[in-house]
């Protein structure tokens, strides 16, 4: 793959594949915190085995109340430590885990996993065109997804049926959407919807990420 602007040539020629195995995780794409297509992170999804909760649901909180700290749609991990209690039972699964020696897993934000829906999805199901824009991407969109585009990832152990594919059901992210509900997307077809935080149907996969 074409690595992003704004890698240097030497790091950029030591990174993974999109699906690779890396750093305890899967690679699944760059992600901008400044929102200029320049990478400022790599993104890291845990492993189906030990970072997906079995593919049981978690409620995002035990109350339909605000949590402060958890609005950033591209942070995951800033949300996440505001999360680490048991009234926040997903973020707490994914602030507790170590897998292949790091500790650092956390539930992804709003645009992080967008990112990796449009790198890795799993199904070839028609996207929903209503989303996509994503403007921490790297490469950033600036216009949302078309029903064929993104098509199903060639990564084979991440199309459905295969051992680290995501689920076609809707994925909790660590981004309120008010006071009572939280986003969720849909890995059928890359909706984001607002579902209640008292949910416990949702399916949570940690992500990580290392800094470029």
């Amino acid at each position: 793959m074409r690595h992003p602007h704004g890698l240097r040539a030497a790091a950029a020629a030591a990174l993974p594949e999109i699906g690779a195995a890396y750093q305890g995780g899967f690679f699944a794409g760059y992600i901008s915190h400044t929102a200029n297509g320049v990478a400022t992170h790599g993104l890291i999804v845990a492993p189906s085995a030990s970072g997906y909760n079995g593919k049981v649901g978690l409620g995002w909180k035990t109350s339909a109340t605000a949590t402060t700290g958890t609005d950033s749609l591209f942070n995951g991990a800033a949300n996440s430590a505001n999360m680490n209690n048991a009234s926040h039972p997903a973020g707490q699964y994914c602030e507790g885990l170590t897998i292949g020696g790091y500790s650092d897993w956390y539930l992804p934000a709003y645009y992080e996993l967008d990112i990796a829906y449009q790198n890795l999805k799993p199904t070839t199901a028609s996207n929903n065109t209503g989303y996509g824009i994503n403007a921490y991407s790297v490469p950033a969109r600036t216009i949302n997804r078309t029903a064929g585009a993104p098509a199903r990832t060639s990564v084979a152990a991440f199309q459905s049926g295969g051992a680290e594919a995501f689920n076609s059901q809707n994925h909790l992210v660590s981004t309120q959407n008010s006071s009572s509900s939280a986003w969720v997307c849909d890995f059928t077809d890359g909706a984001f919807v607002g579902n209640s935080k008292l949910d416990t149907d949702d399916l949570v996969r940690a992500f990580r990420k290392f800094a470029l």
